[in-house]
């Protein structure tokens, strides 16, 4: 199971080099089914390992010109902020029971895995109807107020689930910006390491932490996003977001159905 676990570290590292997301979506089920570590205490360490992955992959997008600073600025700044007062202050108050009705007990953890599941499933099935981005970065009028929002909300929901939250963030960058799937690969990394390594900061106090294994699988996935980059020229930017799309979408289906079903 362990030897498993580490293969999955190594799938991290390329889900996130091809998709500029996805890495977080295997962290989770990675350490809470493999590694048998607690959702909560997963969804930190999760922080850690794809922001450090994905502060690698941001550096190679930025070599290669596919970043765009506005996106970074007005999407990331306000989701950073949200993200770091979800872990450091909302999640250590949260009761460990959320929900109990005759022998159905909704934990803190089950309720993590279940939001998160379902915010898979919702971001997979945007993604595979969504329709190509036509118009250029460049030429898009950019509301800061309205791009703003929707990036607390997506730290909101990356602090609750541990998620570095590229299955949202690409969408959005897409939805909202129209910019090219690659260009919002580069920069949903760099959101990612961001809102990650900041989220992980408000949870360094909160939790003991397995410095070994959490570096061993950073430094695996940190291997997997080279390999994910080198894979991502020879995908063409139509099939990558359909491909991405079912991947969330599928992920999502699992894990709700283990936790609820199974």
């Amino acid at each position: 199971m362990i030897a498993m676990g580490y293969i999955g570290a190594a799938m991290i590292g390329i889900t996130l080099g091809l998709t500029g997301g996805g890495g977080s979506i295997l962290t989770m089920p990675v350490l809470v089914y493999l590694f048998g570590i607690s959702p909560i205490v997963a969804a930190a360490y999760s922080l850690f390992i794809v922001g450090s992955s994905s502060l690698v992959g941001a550096a190679s997008k930025i070599r290669h010109q596919l970043v765009s600073y506005h996106s970074v600025l007005y999407f990331g700044l306000p989701s950073l902020l949200a993200v770091f007062a979800t872990r450091k202050w909302l999640m250590p108050v949260l009761p460990e029971v959320i929900f109990a009705w005759n022998d159905f007990t909704v934990t803190k953890g089950g309720f993590t895995l279940v939001a998160f599941s379902v915010l898979m499933i919702i971001a997979g099935i945007g993604m595979i109807r969504n329709k190509e981005a036509t118009a250029a970065a460049e030429t898009l009028r950019i509301h800061p107020l309205r791009i703003g929002v929707q990036g607390v909300g997506t730290g909101l929901i990356t602090g609750l689930v541990g998620a570095g939250g590229g299955f949202l963030i690409v969408p959005a960058l897409i939805w909202m910006l129209r910019l090219p799937v690659k260009t919002a690969i580069g920069s949903s990394l760099l959101i990612i390491a961001i809102n990650s390594l900041a989220g992980f900061a408000g949870d360094v106090m909160n939790y003991t932490i397995d410095w070994p294994l959490v570096l061993t699988i950073a430094g695996i996935s940190i291997v997997g996003i080279f390999i994910g980059n080198r894979l991502q020229g020879l995908i063409p930017s139509g099939h990558l977001k359909k491909g991405f799309g079912w991947f969330v979408l599928g992920m999502g289906i699992y894990i709700i159905l283990k936790e609820l079903f199974l």
